[in-house]
């Protein structure tokens, strides 16, 4: 029979390690964080983007994060919040809490009656503390490989995160992990803010499963956001540029045997007419790992016209068309690419 008592224990917060970052170019507003607990993510995180972000853990009072994003809304910094959201708890020494605000202010506190070892470390921009951790060498180092990682934030979170795994994490053992960041209109299409959403609730391995989905996430659902922000934040289409061609080019050089993702990648690089060289081979990757695919052929066929190459393109799409002979968009980017070659012969 389930033991109600630790139930309750169980998940609210203890044993737990967490990064709460901003990136100050992006603007980008995130919290990582691991614990042997059911589903951290649930408990622990809270982001609002261009407000901040806040990590409550510990013996975790859940009103902490919605305080907390309150008070940094209203423009208040980091410490004047921390003070505000400690004065209206009834138990602040049994509480863990890292706030960063929008100005990249930090500050971390640790209770006097949290669970050895426990403690933080705070630089502008980042707050990383931990509760029933092996020891001080957790947040160690993951302050010291969240500094020297470069990349998106989220990447930057996540070998934290594993760094302090690496060191020694939680002193009972892993079972759920977390990574959320947050940008205005990064998520799908624009719909929402979150450029990254990704939980393990209960998992043996939960940093690396955490990993794996991260690897996925950051080429189809991180690259297109980025190429759009691009797009919409003139400001800053330089830097956004630059952080999907790294990921497109991390792609390429990875392992990663994934027809979708490549095809994602290329389709969305072949429309905006970047890179190329590196679109055509994110197309012929996705083709080689699925050949009969004509979605991926008319891809193919779209990295050529990108690239200049009409009379590719137009041999591409023939061969999609051999597949799926009735697809009016299919015809629709023949003709395209017939007139394309047409016009510059």
């Amino acid at each position: 029979m389930l033991n109600l008592a630790m139930l309750v224990i169980c998940v609210s917060g203890y044993g737990t390690f967490s990064i709460v970052a901003m990136d100050p170019e992006t603007n980008e507003f995130g919290v990582a964080v691991a614990s042997r607990v059911l589903d951290v993510g649930y408990i622990v995180p809270w982001v609002q983007a261009g407000v901040g972000a806040v990590a409550t853990q510990a013996y975790s009072n859940p009103y902490f994060g919605p305080w907390a994003l309150d008070e940094l809304s209203k423009g208040k910094p980091a410490a004047e919040v921390m003070r505000a959201v400690l004065e209206r708890d009834t138990m602040p020494e049994d509480r863990q809490i890292g706030i960063v605000d929008k100005n990249g202010k930090s500050v971390s506190h640790t209770g006097n009656s949290t669970t050895a070892w426990a403690g933080h470390r705070n630089k502008p921009n980042v707050a990383v503390q931990g509760n029933i951790l092996t020891g001080p060498e957790v947040v160690d180092s993951m302050l010291a490989v969240y500094t020297r990682t470069e990349g998106p934030l989220a990447e930057r979170l996540l070998s934290a995160l594993e760094a302090g795994e690496k060191a020694g994490g939680d002193s009972r053992g892993k079972q759920s992990a977390s990574l959320i960041v947050v940008t205005k209109r990064g998520g799908y299409l624009g719909v929402d803010d979150r450029l990254v959403d990704l939980k393990v609730v209960d998992n043996q391995e939960p940093v690396k499963e955490l990993r794996r989905q991260y690897e996925l996430w950051q080429y189809a659902f991180m690259a297109p956001a980025y190429l759009r922000l691009a797009g919409e934040q003139k400001d800053k289409e330089d830097l956004f540029l630059k952080k999907t061609h790294a990921l497109l080019t991390k792609a390429l050089q990875s392992d990663l045997e994934s027809p979708e993702v490549y095809n994602s990648l290329a389709w969305e690089f072949a429309l905006l007419k970047k890179y190329p060289e590196e679109t055509l081979l994110a197309a012929k990757k996705a083709h080689a790992l699925a050949p009969e695919d004509a979605n991926i052929m008319d891809t193919v066929a779209e990295a050529h016209y990108a690239a200049g190459n009409y009379e590719e393109a137009v041999k591409w799409e023939t061969n999609a068309l051999k597949i799926e002979p009735e697809n009016t968009f299919f015809l629709g980017q023949l003709e395209k690419y017939k007139k394309a070659l047409s016009e510059n012969k």
